[in-house]
């Protein structure tokens, strides 16, 4: 059977097993959108970090040396190309030591995954009252600061 032939109701019913089974694989943590999840799982891989609680705000991981890293996934699309990561929460408060965030294209190919020290998205974040954090978009000059890590080819690996 195609997805274009079936109902609603069984693509909400695939969907939800297809969740499922990536928890059981250890790839997903919570039932909401995949996308977070599996960023964390990815980079935590990659970079060979610790997970923490998903109650745990700041910080996704915490590597062996003890930096915390804050992890952002971001999906574009032909309708929606915009590479404005999700809210970064008390910044000023310096919860976490670096931010990766992986840009995806719409069938999950990585096209960027970079390492941000925590001063550097201060310079390119902007603070937003009405949600109270700060909002980074991935584009412009951000992408070649010399202080920005590409680690595509680790993540992807």
């Amino acid at each position: 059977m195609h997805l274009k032939d079936m109902e609603v109701k069984e693509l909400l019913q695939l969907q939800a097993s297809i969740t499922n089974e990536l928890i059981n694989r250890d790839v997903v943590r919570t039932q909401n959108n995949p996308l977070g999840d599996y960023t964390e799982w990815l980079v935590a891989k990659a970079l060979d970090l610790d997970l923490e609680a998903n109650s745990k705000a700041g910080y996704d991981g915490i590597s062996k040396s003890g930096i915390r890293v804050q992890i952002k996934g971001r999906r574009v699309t032909p309708k929606n190309n915009s590479r404005q990561l999700s809210a970064i929460r008390k910044y000023n408060e310096h919860d976490f030591d670096e931010l990766v965030a992986v840009i995806y294209n719409e069938n999950f190919d990585i096209i960027e995954a970079l390492q941000i020290p925590h001063k550097v998205v201060g310079e390119y974040a902007s603070y937003r009252e009405h949600v109270n954090a700060h909002i980074l978009i991935l584009k412009g000059p951000i992408l070649t600061d010399p202080r920005v890590k590409c680690i595509k080819q680790a993540v992807c690996s």
